[in-house]
């Protein structure tokens, strides 16, 4: 290590004459008995007494960070402690030309105190070396955590070990990043989902969520994929939400707003196991389902045209992730399936909803597609004027409709919502009528994002996010209209179907609920459904919501969570088959009794 030198030469001819300068002079590695606790360093209640302040340190190098473009490349070390719990010990040590450090090694440091901005708020104390010097082997003690602390900054930059088995919440940053979002104590779930925004209970699980969240990261924090590193653990890409680690343990920092673990050891990882295709009941019952596509679209219908706006960049990933839709729809068996994200590219041969219901039929399938025109202009749009729409379609030997297609424009459907489709059905027993009529209503209100947002439909700091007031007005507008039976049906046996973009407790969902409406998993008495995963958070954006007379016909309701929890790698992007990630939301399926056994 290089012996300790005077910052600047210039400063050597006044300390000559001035006694007050010998301290700049004197070597600070060579008393052991003048260095500082690190805990000192950190103070009681953020004050940070000795930020700025020239100090002496010594304790054991835990870890080393080897990031190369965001510059935090440095080493953590960690002394014996100073007896105060408050206050944590240990402090980041950034690399400099003159100063190397090697994990193991006991050292003593000096340099300057100071605080690092680590993004979002985020800060890390550190010391900017100016010489360091190594002492031998050095120990130091990995604190053991079985529930996550009420203050995780008394640790920070300490070794920390993990007692119990934490639950994969999000592996979404894997690739990207080299780091995935873990939580105590199991899933973490969207406030929404549990309350009404705003409320003091969605601010309770809020609170809960932000205490069990922890980030694990693989060391080397400039975004190398984490199956480079060789710290975590072999298929943890692969893995999907809601597996367990175990024997997790690391160094701790903050970083773009939240804690992460800098693991140091290699965990075992528990692989959550995949959900079979829910299994068909009664052949008497209707099946209807519902599935957000994720963007479904065919560029010029003809092999070329891509990339598209959204959805596939080329023509093969279209194909796969056709065959993956395909192979979803098929292993859910629905009569009817209501469909989100298609891309509004009319009716004809070349559009997308004809070719999903043509490599539907590939493999002997009977599937027809509802229109809202008939016939059809070839270039015939909608409903709606969107990039994307509803679509509907349907089994012709199960179900057959009953009269034409409605929708409902304008309001804030059009350019916010996607414009509603409704089609009367009834179903079918040996190629004849048999049973009541009953309308299947495909929804997609507005996104939650914040693009153009004003007024009342700006984030409102509650946690619906933006365009809530959009929502639940198309949530007043949908209601009002099915009153009217814009199918021509006579019944008042209706479903309806999709992605609402709110949670089960946001406003949107529950004035459709306080009109009468009835949430299909309720009535099932399903146990915390969800159907997408944000943030690490579980919720329900797709929902199914029937009339009284309906929801007193309904056998069963089910997600089948083959989607949300899936990573990545398992997209058809990433170039992998099967229905698993298919799209990031889980399709749903609901079993009725219409017509009864004989």
């Amino acid at each position: 290590m290089p012996a300790f030198r005077p910052r600047s030469a210039a400063l050597l001819l006044p300390c000559l004459l001035l006694s007050a300068c010998a301290s700049l002079q004197r070597d600070p590695l060579a008393d052991a008995a003048a260095t500082t606790p690190i805990g000192a360093l950190h103070g009681r209640d953020a004050s940070r007494p000795l930020e700025g302040t020239r100090l002496t340190i010594e304790g054991t190098v835990t870890a080393a960070l080897t990031g190369e473009d965001d510059g935090f490349v440095g080493w953590f070390v960690q002394d014996a402690g100073d007896g105060d719990d408050a206050t944590s010990d240990a402090v980041f040590v950034p690399a400099t030309p003159e100063v190397s450090l090697h994990v193991g090694d006991r050292v003593r440091v000096f340099g300057r105190a100071t605080q690092l901005d680590t993004g979002r708020g985020s800060r890390l104390t550190a010391l900017e070396p100016e010489a360091a010097r190594a002492l031998g082997a050095g120990r130091a003690e990995t604190l053991v955590l079985d529930a996550p602390p009420a203050d995780w900054s008394r640790y920070a930059g300490m070794r920390i070990g993990i007692g119990r088995r934490l639950t994969l919440a999000d592996t979404g940053d894997i690739l990207k990043e080299g780091r995935a979002l873990v939580a105590f104590d199991g899933p973490l779930w969207q406030p929404g989902e549990r309350a009404a925004p705003g409320s003091e209970a969605a601010r309770a699980v809020a609170a809960d969520n932000a205490r069990r969240r922890l980030w694990l990261d693989d060391g080397r924090i400039a975004g190398a994929p984490a199956l480079d590193s060789g710290v975590l653990p072999p298929g943890y890409a692969q893995a999907r939400s809601g597996s367990t680690l175990e024997g997790v343990e690391g160094v701790l920092d903050a970083r773009d707003g939240a804690w992460r673990l800098q693991l140091t050891a290699t965990p075992t990882l528990h692989p959550a196991a995949r959900e079979p295709a829910p299994q068909a009941g009664d052949a008497n019952d209707l099946r209807i389902a519902a599935f957000n596509l994720e963007n479904l679209f065919n560029g010029d219908g003809r092999g070329g045209g891509f990339p598209t706006p959204r959805g596939a960049r080329d023509a093969a990933e279209y194909q796969l992730q056709q065959d993956k839709l395909a192979v979803t729809i098929q292993s859910l068996k629905p009569d009817i399936a209501a469909l989100m994200e298609l891309e509004n590219d009319g009716y004809g041969p070349d559009s997308t909803l004809a070719q999903l219901v043509e490599r539907l039929n590939r493999d002997g399938g009977d599937w027809r597609y509802v229109a809202p025109c008939r016939p059809c202009a070839a270039d015939a749009r909608g409903p709606g004027d969107d990039q994307i729409r509803v679509g509907m379609i349907y089994r012709a030997s199960r179900v057959a409709p009953r009269g034409a297609a409605a929708t409902l424009q304008g309001g804030p459907f059009g350019a916010g919502s996607r414009v509603p489709l409704a089609q009367a059905f009834v179903s079918l027993r040996r190629g004849r009528p048999a049973g009541p009529a009953f309308a299947v209503v495909a929804n997609h209100f507005k996104s939650k994002g914040c693009g153009q947002a004003q007024g009342a439909d700006r984030d409102q700091g509650d946690g619906a996010a933006c365009w809530n007031a959009l929502r639940t007005d198309s949530a007043r507008r949908l209601d009002a209209w099915l009153k009217t039976d814009p199918t021509k049906s006579g019944s008042d046996l209706a479903v309806i179907l999709g992605d609402l973009n709110a949670y089960a407790e946001e406003e949107p969902v529950r004035t459709l609920k306080d009109a009468g409406w009835r949430d299909a998993f309720a009535v099932a008495k399903v146990a915390r459904p969800y159907s997408y995963v944000y943030d690490g958070e579980l919720g329900r954006l797709d929902h199914a919501l029937l009339s009284p007379g309906l929801a007193a016909r309904l056998r069963g309701a089910v997600e089948w969570h083959s989607n949300a929890d899936e990573p990545l790698a398992a997209g058809y992007r990433a170039g992998a088959a099967g229905p698993w990630r298919s799209s990031d939301h889980d399709p749903l399926l609901l079993s009725f009794r219409l017509v009864q056994s004989r």
